[in-house]
């Protein structure tokens, strides 16, 4: 059972770390992968976009949502605009507020429980900075990219900055410096810096290990968000077991599964799904299945918002369309099928 917060807004974050590492009864051995959870014990589903669905937690025009898998909305909390989300092993929730915090949400009470604002903590007082990634650590710290500040920091349960990686930026932009970063088994953190159009590798020194280019596969750029816009403007970068990258490109409509030498071995793009339109291609989730699960934003009305393939066929095996429900612009979700908390049921 959850215990409260001694401290639920300080923006320090006392109790942070042991809220973490509290161990939840009934909850299945969670598997990190791209910072999203993915349980050990989670069913395959069927084999028909039309079968009874999974338990997500998203993002939408009306907050935060908990979609159950026929359909019903179990959990709401209005919130604004995010580019990150995590469920953390104690039930609650990390993501963003507005374009600076990162903040603990305890979903039973929907208060702050903990937050970091790298507008005012941190050094960056008085400098334009967005946060666009961040992720829980191991050691119960929280991983923060700051877009602006052109930095990776590691902050402590009260706020204090235990570890920095500059990060090398060909063109800086507060807004678009990075999308999602998550950090490897080894240690190192891959980054999709979104206006470079490129993922790179950090190890804790800050050198870059590995890079690549997201391709523009011959095409000119084109502006807007939606499936008429086009560029290599990256999303997100998650390291596959077998030590390729994928990639989801974000308004390159594409998926793209890259070796350490630079190949492409596996990619899908805008039309290759029949029926189904790819825009703004942004979150990419490893299912334990081995199916992948991507976020389909700003794709329209008809279109859906997330979207799993069975990676050898490219079958499309579930769908989520709750357009009219939740917008054009769900940037961020979590397939959250074997989590066993109060709150979810």
């Amino acid at each position: 059972m959850k215990q409260p917060h001694t401290c639920p807004t300080t923006p320090t974050g006392v109790n942070f770390a042991n809220s973490f590492f509290k161990k939840v009864a009934g909850l299945a051995a969670v598997i990190l992968i791209s910072g999203s959870p993915v349980f050990a014990d989670q069913a395959p589903p069927a084999s028909s976009p039309q079968n009874d669905g999974h338990k997500v937690l998203l993002h939408g025009k009306t907050g935060l949502v908990v979609v159950q898998p026929d359909g019903s909305i179990s959990w709401q909390m209005d919130w604004g605009g995010i580019h990150d989300l995590h469920l953390l092993p104690n039930g609650n929730i990390l993501t963003r507020k507005g374009r600076t915090a990162v903040v603990e949400i305890d979903p039973d009470t929907k208060q702050v429980v903990w937050s970091y604002n790298s507008a005012k903590q941190g050094g960056n007082t008085g400098k334009r900075v967005e946060i666009h990634a961040f992720d829980l650590l191991p050691n119960g710290n929280v991983m923060i990219a700051e877009s602006g500040a052109g930095r990776i920091i590691e902050v402590d349960r009260s706020g204090t900055i235990q570890h920095e990686i500059q990060l090398r930026i060909d063109h800086p932009d507060p807004h678009s410096d990075t999308r999602l970063v998550r950090r490897l088994e080894s240690g190192n953190y891959l980054v999709a810096h979104e206006r470079d159009g490129k993922a790179r590798e950090y190890d804790r020194s800050g050198k870059v290990v590995w890079e690549y280019t997201v391709p523009m596969f011959g095409k000119e750029a084109a502006g807007g968000h939606g499936p008429e816009a086009f560029g290599n403007r990256l999303f997100a970068a998650i390291r596959l077991k077998n030590g390729n990258t994928l990639i989801a490109s974000g308004n390159g409509h594409s998926v793209l599964e890259v070796t350490p030498e630079k190949q492409i071995v596996w990619q899908i793009h805008q039309h290759d799904l029949p029926g189904i339109q790819l825009a703004w291609v942004t979150t990419l989730q490893v299912l334990s299945n081995g199916n992948y699960v991507i976020g389909n934003c700003h794709a329209g009305p008809g279109q859906p918002i997330l979207i799993e393939i069975e990676p050898a066929s490219k079958k499309v095996v579930w769908q989520l369309d709750r357009f009219d429900d939740f917008g054009n612009n769900v940037s961020n979700s979590l397939v959250i099928d074997e989590a066993k908390f109060d709150w979810l049921q």
